[in-house]
């Protein structure tokens, strides 16, 4: 055999654990170790390539691709060291499994074998048995390692599928209690979706992450929902309420608190619907919590629930003309409104000249 090509030679019998589709490179300057480690190998149904240099080896893996590579560690130009960790320096190539082939017999050889990430080792000169075995194990366990990978990623897009599955029945229930609530007020209609809408956005302005956006359009959906528990003559009424009245209205935020307080995987839903009626200025219900003592979701949540009841119509009034909305979120910029989100939400109006944020 010339040192620029490799032979293969394959034969069929009996084993048990491997099969033809098993393809092993042999690597190893002397001959003769090459024709013993084929005749063993070839003897049990596998496919084996010989090779005489780490030199060869690279170059027979650019278009070919083993199960398992058995290389010697001592061999003229690179040493087996030296090839392996060329190899696992290669991507497509760095989970070949592979064995060393040595006449050493000392740790430092195992030690830095295993460091530059050999599977195991097979002394020279072969004992059939124990290289057929060592073989055997690798192929094994490689094929283990596999069907156990392929299994955790079965499980694990499953697993995703049916949190994906939850997730979207979890949004369209909520979804249909945000109807619930706006139905329960005739002038309101379609109330809860833009707030939540409208709350995303501005959060995503303010650089929100994608699971913070979900986190605040749910929060924004449920705002009201403390309103469930308002009576339907209160809600509905087309005149002006009398002030025992208008405190059962306010009363709605403790109300919608203490409905989605036990929501215990989802704590801050409770911040939304609470909080969304104070004022930045303490002069708010039902807590008169001031400032940045107000949870910052129920700020962003303030502004779009004041937003949309300008841009939406009411039994007394229709659709605010955009720039007295604008002059409205002005003038209640720190006041009534957190100053920073004020600030976004006239951002929002201003890119917005045709006036399509309101409700239709």
């Amino acid at each position: 055999m010339t040192d620029s090509r490799f032979f293969v030679i394959m034969k069929f019998t009996g084993m048990g654990d491997v099969s033809m589709s098993d393809w092993i490179t042999v690597v190893d300057d002397d001959t003769s170790n090459l024709r013993m480690a084929s005749h063993i190998l070839s003897g049990e149904r596998l496919r084996v390539s010989c090779l005489r240099s780490g030199e060869e080896l690279l170059k027979f893996l650019e278009s070919n691709r083993p199960d398992l590579i058995l290389l010697d560690i001592h061999m003229p130009g690179l040493s087996g060291f030296e090839t392996l960790e060329r190899i696992r320096a290669e991507k497509e190539l760095s989970d070949i499994p592979v064995i060393f082939l040595t006449a050493d017999d000392d740790t430092d050889t195992e030690t830095k074998g295993l460091s530059v990430g050999a599977m195991d080792f097979v002394k020279k000169p072969f004992v059939p048995e124990v290289l057929l075995l060592r073989v055997r194990h690798t192929i094994d366990l490689i094929r283990l390692q596999g069907d156990l990978s392929r299994e955790v990623e079965q499980k694990t897009s499953e697993l995703l599928q049916e949190h994906e599955k939850n997730e979207r029945m979890s949004l369209q229930i909520v979804l249909a209690l945000a109807s619930a609530i706006d139905a329960k007020d005739t002038y309101t209609n379609g109330h809860s979706s833009r707030v939540a809408d409208y709350s995303k956005m501005l959060a995503r302005k303010a650089g929100y992450g994608e699971k913070e956006l979900e986190e605040i359009y749910i929060m924004g959906l449920l705002h009201d929902v403390g309103k469930i528990g308002i009576p339907d003559v209160i809600i509905n009424k087309p005149a002006r309420l009398t002030e025992e009245e208008y405190d059962v209205i306010k009363n709605h935020p403790v109300m919608g608190a203490r409905i989605l307080k036990n929501i215990t995987e989802f704590p801050k839903l409770v911040t939304g619907a609470r909080w969304h009626h104070e004022r930045y200025d303490g002069m708010g219900y039902p807590d008169g919590l001031k400032g940045e003592d107000i949870p910052i979701e129920a700020r962003i949540i303030a502004v779009a629930d004041a937003y949309d009841a300008m841009t939406s119509r009411r039994s007394y009034r229709d659709i605010l003309p955009q720039a007295q909305v604008r002059n409205e979120i002005l003038t209640g910029k720190a006041s009534q409104f957190d100053p920073y989100f004020a600030d976004l939400m006239l951002t929002m109006i201003d890119a917005d000249p045709d006036y399509l944020m309101r409700e239709r």
